[in-house]
């Protein structure tokens, strides 16, 4: 294995990553991203395209007069006016480059510009000559590279080097390569391009197929040591190669690169949320490395061998990159996985407990597909908190309500007192009334009740409801009591039931079932 060289990461999220539909920033949101891609070590920050508008402007002489440590690049077409406007914006920065490109496809020139070769070719070195009359770092891009017949490619790459370009980007623009035949033509850009040791290959590919990382990938090992890339992989239609997703491969696969970054990868999340907030553009669940789900275990055998070696199942560890390792509890999940995020949240329950969390959080995600850690947390409460069911003297067994505008509300319920079956019903001025009178009339004394809130505990109509009471026996006493149920009728019975053995158990009453109360 020869010497481990350097890939550069360069960051065109301000520039690429806006072009996003919907993903237009502020200026002052740019300053902070362009801040955050500082603290990430990005080697250069393509900061925007300061002749589209004043703000863009702007934003980029900020960012340049501003940012420590990256380079900063503004982009600029292949004109005279578009270059003069990008140094302006630039000229502060101290380490500034300017990336101009002309298009080199024959679909482009002939459909897009109209010129032929020759002409596209002739731009392009006046560009850059006029670029490099500014400064000495100064990026070409052919547009439509993957499309470009290959021997005009290399002639217009090498005609850019000698007119002082010091780094050549290779660009997919539509997303168009496949991953071998992308590393080829780098391969063939480097054996045939004899000024190419004078420039850094980079590469700037586009997601159309889903190939913007592996096509990247492939070039860094047939010799490209720049690669160009967004957060959250943002970009023009389907989006650029992904920054964290190029760091994480190379971090993880090192000895299959042999290359390394400098991103401080501890970073990547932080930037990852940063510009997801800023855009509103969501990351979605499953994506690599940043998504909710990349490092979120759910099914059980998955969870038992994380818990007992995260490499089992995590080929990356979620603190390289400042997230964390999340169990997600489910229907898959067994109760290994309940016990353990149950302790981290400063739960400890009994095996038999834990065993009827399991068993409710699997009820619920069937139900409402997420469950989240507030439903989580009022579960093992609501377990937690219950009386021992052999020193229970009423048990609910069944619920049956009617109601509705035109109908007068009514509970039939079916419970079990000391042990015996007995059916009984109930009228209210609305369902939980009614609930209350139906087992009132099992009781031997009077247990009323004296509040009554309800809270939903994740908000949506699928939320847990939490039902908290009072109840007062016939000497004063008052009770407290708490259910949580995805129904709210069902909440409120079983926190009434909680209610009334509390109530029954400090008056050490016998209960019987009354004479009505069928069997």
């Amino acid at each position: 294995m020869g010497k481990t060289e350097r890939v550069r990461i360069f960051d065109t999220t301000l520039r690429d990553g806006e072009q996003s539909p919907g993903a237009t920033l502020t200026h002052r949101e740019k300053i902070l991203i362009a801040q955050q891609l500082a603290k990430l070590k990005v080697d250069i920050i393509e900061a925007g395209f300061p002749v589209a508008s004043e703000d863009d402007f702007k934003a980029v002489k900020e960012i340049a007069d501003t940012a420590k440590g990256p380079v900063i690049c503004a982009l600029s077409r292949a004109r005279g006016n578009d270059i003069d406007v990008a140094w302006k914006a630039i000229q502060g920065a101290k380490k500034p480059r300017i990336h101009t490109f002309m298009s080199s496809s024959d679909v482009h020139l002939k459909y897009q510009f109209k010129i032929s070769r020759a002409e596209a070719l002739r731009m392009s070195i006046e560009a850059v000559k006029r670029a490099c009359g500014y400064c000495d770092n100064v990026e070409f891009s052919p547009m439509d590279a993957t499309r470009t017949e290959p021997t005009f490619l290399f002639k217009m790459v090498e005609a850019a080097i000698g007119a002082g370009a010091t780094k050549v980007n290779i660009p997919d623009t539509v997303g168009y390569a496949q991953p071998g035949e992308f590393g080829k033509l780098i391969a063939g850009v480097k054996e045939k391009v004899p000024n190419i040791e004078s420039a850094v290959i980079s590469v700037h590919c586009h997601n159309d197929l889903g190939l913007a990382v592996a096509n990247s990938l492939e070039a860094v090992r047939n010799g490209a040591r720049q690669v160009e890339c967004t957060i959250n992989g943002l970009g023009e239609r389907a989006g650029n190669a992904s920054l964290e997703e190029i760091a994480m491969n190379i971090a993880t696969r090192k000895s299959f690169f042999n290359v390394d970054t400098g991103i401080a990868l501890k970073e990547i999340y932080p930037s990852s949320r940063m510009v997801s907030n800023f855009t509103g553009i969501a990351v979605q669940r499953n994506k690599a490395i940043v998504g909710e789900n990349a490092f979120a275990h759910e099914a059980g055998i998955h969870q038992h061998g994380l818990l007992a070696n995260a490499q089992t199942y995590e080929i990356m560890r979620p603190e390289m990159i400042g997230k964390q390792s999340r169990l997600v509890l489910g229907k898959h999940s067994g109760w290994h996985a309940t016990g353990e995020v149950l302790k981290q949240m400063g739960f400890r329950l009994s095996e038999q407990q834990l065993q009827q969390v399991s068993e409710r959080i699997k009820q619920l995600a069937d139900k409402q597909k997420i469950v989240l850690e507030e439903d989580i947390a009022a579960i093992a409460s609501d377990v937690s908190g219950q009386l021992v069911k052999e020193k229970q003297m009423v048990v609910l067994d069944e619920l049956m309500v009617s109601t509705g505008n035109k109908v007068k509300p009514t509970a039939r319920v079916t419970v079990f007192v000391d042990g015996k079956k007995c059916t009984v019903a109930g009228e209210g001025v609305g369902p939980v009334d009614a609930v209350a009178h139906a087992l009132q009339s099992v009781l031997p004394q009077k247990i009323s009740l004296k509040e009554y809130h309800l809270k939903a505990i994740t908000g949506g109509t699928d939320a847990l409801a939490d039902v908290v009471i009072k109840v007062e026996n016939g000497s004063g006493a008052v009770f407290d009591a708490e259910a949580i149920n995805e129904d709210v009728i069902m909440a409120s019975a079983n926190a009434l039931v909680k209610g009334i053995n509390k109530a029954l158990s400090a008056g050490n009453k016998k209960v019987k079932p009354e004479k009505g109360g069928k069997a």
